[in-house]
């Protein structure tokens, strides 16, 4: 069962950095050299410098990217700009923001969770992680002894049990205040109640935590966990680390999965490959799997392809675009099309192989367009990032695709099974720079 304790985090002390919209940043991956610059630039003590660290001509093991942000947290602790709390706290944490005009509010809280190893507890996975990013992770954590960015975890709590509690305990009192560069607000307040740690940890103890964000650093923490567990051994006679030690612990994000300002975002395809010459081709290829009509004409007719496909609501529905014609079709998954999908991705379950990103990968593109083996594509969210990059001409093919849904991410979570690349994204990223947990 996940354990769920406070933390005596590290927070920037506002007399030093002033306001705390200057210090924060996105989390590392979603941070290109454009915004890391500009971040580097916008305030001294921005937490870009841990969580991003410039890389530097002459850089070597002894000196590097790593050592500089271990070097930036150790000195703001000393200086003053880093404080850490008095007493071990839990980080009630809301973001405020706008999708297509629409105005959502979500909920959740900051906390110490334990790390278990996935499969063998209570915390699923749904997405696949790749070695590069781990390694970058591990040795920053190595560096800093810290975690600097939170995993962001769901769990159920239907009736909103946990959260309701959690606002009940702050109400009233003023929030920290930040805002990104995005325009999102996050608010946070900390809340040294042990009593309410204490039912709070009782609550969540029976249900199940669904990453959602960050399973490169929820790996990464366990790893640092079997180093540090490894090291205390040798130095103790082989003792197994203590369990309250904080390695033992990863900073998490939590959320209700029925927390009304859960918002995923689609992410739709751009392809530089497999070109189809126009839409009669396509409807050919896809044969008896799909029924097929076009829709529209020219990349703006998007937005009303995407609307048709909402309407719809089923993970069955794809709207395709061939650029040889300039044609969006809306294809649907028929009973023989579900049949073909099954003997094609009879490696993976049901909840896996009824996927719109599943569905389009091993059916569509690998399977009907024959082929499998393709350049990465262009992964965008909003429909009018679809169009613009039609617009360039770059692409031949496109798709607009259903997002999996948090019972989507349950179901194939709870199979032991992760969803395909960029089956989800969870709008807003969490703010780095709100709170840091201490691994020593």
């Amino acid at each position: 069962m996940p354990i769920v304790a406070p933390l005596r985090g590290l927070r920037y002390d506002p007399k030093h950095v002033g306001a705390l919209s200057q210090v924060i940043a996105p989390p590392y991956d979603v941070i290109d050299a454009a915004l890391q610059t500009k971040l580097y630039e916008r305030h001294p003590a921005n937490v870009i410098r841990l969580e991003l660290n410039r890389e530097e001509p002459g850089d070597d093991e002894r000196a590097n990217k790593y050592t500089r942000a271990a070097k930036f947290l150790r000195q703001w602790r000393e200086e003053g700009v880093v404080m850490q709390e008095p007493a071990a706290a839990l980080y009630v944490y809301h973001q405020e923001f706008e999708v297509e005009g629409s105005r959502h509010v979500r909920r959740g809280v900051m906390a110490r969770v334990r790390l278990e190893r996935f499969g063998t507890g209570n915390i699923h996975p749904h997405e696949e992680t790749m070695s590069g990013p781990k390694q970058d992770r591990l040795l920053l954590t190595r560096a800093c002894r810290a975690n600097l960015s939170q995993v962001f975890g769901l769990y159920p709590d239907p009736h909103g049990e946990v959260q309701d509690l959690l606002d009940k305990s702050v109400a009233g009192q003023p929030p920290i205040e930040a805002t990104d560069h995005l325009g999102v607000k996050s608010w946070m307040w900390p809340l040294a109640d042990e009593a309410v740690a204490a039912k709070v940890a009782g609550l969540m103890g029976p249900k199940p935590v669904f990453i959602a964000d960050g399973h490169h650093r929820y790996e990464t923490a366990c790893n640092y966990r079997d180093e540090v567990a490894a090291a205390w051994a040798a130095e103790h006679g082989g003792a197994s680390l203590p369990p309250d030690h904080p390695a033992n612990f990863v900073l998490m994000m939590l959320v209700g999965m029925s927390d009304p300002g859960l918002v995923v975002l689609p992410t739709h395809r751009l392809f530089v490959q497999p070109t189809v010459a126009n839409a009669g081709e396509l409807a050919t290829r896809l044969g008896d799997c799909f029924t097929t009509r076009a829709v529209g004409k020219g990349p703006a007719a998007a937005d009303n392809v995407w609307t048709s496909i909402e309407l719809e609501g089923s993970q069955g529905v794809l709207g395709l675009y061939t650029a040889g014609d300039q044609v969006w079709t809306l294809a649907t998954i028929t009973a023989a099309g579900k049949a073909r999908m099954d003997a094609v991705a009879a490696d993976h379950g049901p909840a896996w192989r009824s996927l719109g990103v599943s569905i389009l990968h091993r059916l569509v593109v690998g399977e009907l367009l024959g082929s499998k083996e393709i350049p990465t594509p262009g992964y965008v969210h909003l429909v009018r990032e679809v169009v613009d990059g039609l617009g360039t001409g770059t692409y031949p093919f496109a798709a607009l695709v259903m997002p999996a849904s948090v019972e989507d991410i349950r179901k194939v979570s709870e199979t032991g099974e992760r969803m395909p690349a960029k089956s989800t994204y969870f709008y807003p990223k969490l703010a780095s720079g709100l709170v840091f947990n201490p691994l020593e």
